[in-house]
């Protein structure tokens, strides 16, 4: 989401570090580059203006012109603003209140409240254990309110029938009812849209809530709606009483600037970020420091450690280990095991803003790391070869590559590159097996090393 601006506050800020002291003009140069860089973003103006005068107080301080590190002190003020700007710390869902606590979603056609509805009532099921029903109340989009018995449906989570012909606010009073008699702990209310702001939708929106006062008023926004969805956060916040922002397709071609316009304006917190439209893997709690790290390019340990706790499966990285260690070495069974692991991590995509450097790659290598063809061409080629050939890669000489491609769809050169790239990492793994500094070298890399060889299909 951040690509952009990531990469022109990593140039900035690495300019910065080479010099020797800040002077006032250094820091106006800087000051002036954030700025433009943050109105490419589609951050708001008034945003904006605050942000930078907040930056040049601190930054003219003595403890930045005196300092024997002044780049890296700069760049932490900037970290430090951003976070304020964004919320500070996570807050979490008020689900305090007496059964079911009832969360009612709104914003516009498009914006991905359906879909939100139900990664979030699966966050609220795993995470937070509890039992949640699902309603939707748009009576003018039939199809959404399939699309929401399709989902529970997919994710084992209970929703309350509804129909076109029904009043809104009558599905959502009988959906509390039921939800007091079914005794769940949480009722998810999805609303109806509008292709833009008007006051027919807000109306309704204002009676759902009189009817059924959730203790949560989330507002759905599209992140890649850029300067508009700060225009349209304010509309609804105006009109109604909100108590967070869920900021939706956060991985698409987005500048960003809404997740650093929207607290600000509307002084409310966003409290998750979904991420692509898988259910299973699209949710996750927004925390501003962890964004604004992100941002500044330092990437997201702490998030991407939770990730690899959650997704991937502990026995099979025992027995990985195990299998290393005993020198039985890494095969192309082993390599397609790491790639759909890496599939149930959400892909590429959503790994790589959370690695430290990523905003020193070119656009292009960015682009291409996140596409998640390329990873599902690797596993075809390697599911069109023999057992005998995935354990002993060696054998696959010119005849075999060729019945390879031609059974995966792909093409000879495509077959090579695969195997020259499991080949750096066979040797990397045996490094690792020795027990010698191998991993750690592993776990340190740049990302530009990670990219050494060419990737397999750009």
């Amino acid at each position: 989401m951040f690509d952009n601006l990531t990469q022109k506050l990593t140039q900035t800020f690495k300019n910065l570090r080479g010099q020797g002291r800040l002077s006032e003009d250094n820091i106006r140069d800087a000051l002036r580059d954030v700025r433009l860089a943050l109105l490419e973003a589609d951050v708001a103006l008034p945003v904006v203006k605050d942000f930078i005068n907040n930056v040049r107080e601190s930054a003219m301080g003595e403890a930045v012109v005196k300092s024997l590190t002044p780049g890296q002190v700069f760049v932490k003020i900037v970290h430090d603003e951003l976070v304020q700007l964004m919320g500070a710390h996570n807050d979490s869902l008020d689900l305090s209140a007496r059964p079911p606590a009832v969360i009612l979603l709104a914003g516009l056609q498009g914006s991905g409240k359906t879909t939100t509805s139900a990664k979030l009532a699966l966050w609220l099921k795993d995470k937070e254990k509890k039992r949640v029903l699902m309603v939707s109340t748009d009576v003018y989009r039939p199809a959404a309110m399939e699309q929401l018995v399709h989902l529970g449906k997919d994710i084992e989570v209970d929703v309350f029938p509804s129909s076109p012909g029904q009043q809104p606010v009558r599905i959502a009073q009988d959906a509390v009812e039921a939800a007091q008699r079914g005794v769940y702990d949480v009722l998810i209310v999805d609303t109806a849209g509008r292709l833009h702001v008007d006051g027919e939708m807000m109306a309704e929106a204002q009676a759902l809530t009189a009817a059924v006062k959730p203790v949560e008023l989330l507002f759905v926004v599209d992140a890649m709606t850029g300067q508009d969805a700060v225009n349209t956060a304010k509309a609804f916040n105006d009109a109604l009483p909100l108590t967070g922002v869920i900021l939706t397709k956060a991985d698409g071609d987005a500048r960003g600037g809404a997740a650093l316009s929207v607290r600000a304006i509307t002084g409310k917190p966003i409290k998750f970020i979904g991420i692509g439209e898988k259910i299973r893997k699209g949710l996750e709690p927004f925390y501003p420091e962890r964004m604004a790290s992100r941002i500044l390019g330092m990437g997201d340990i702490v998030s991407l450690v939770e990730q690899v706790q959650q997704d991937v499966d502990e026995d099979q990285a025992r027995k990985m280990t195990q299998k290393l260690r005993s020198g039985k070495g890494f095969d192309l069974e082993d390599f397609r095991e790491q790639l759909r692991q890496l599939e149930r991590m959400g892909g590429m995509a959503s790994i790589m803003d959370k690695l430290p450097g990523m905003g020193e790659l070119s656009a292009e290598a960015q682009s291409a790391m996140q596409d998640g063809k390329p990873m599902r061409r690797l596993e075809a080629i390697i599911n069109s070869m023999t057992p005998g050939e995935r354990h002993h890669p060696d054998i696959i000489k010119a005849s075999r590559r060729r019945r390879i491609a031609a059974g995966s769809g792909t093409t000879v050169t495509e077959v090579n590159k695969l195997l020259k790239q499991f080949e750096m990492m066979q040797k990397m793994f045996k490094k690792m097996g020795k027990g010698g500094r191998g991993l750690s070298r592993l776990l340190g890399m740049n990302p530009k090393s990670m990219l050494k060889g060419g990737l397999p299909f750009r």
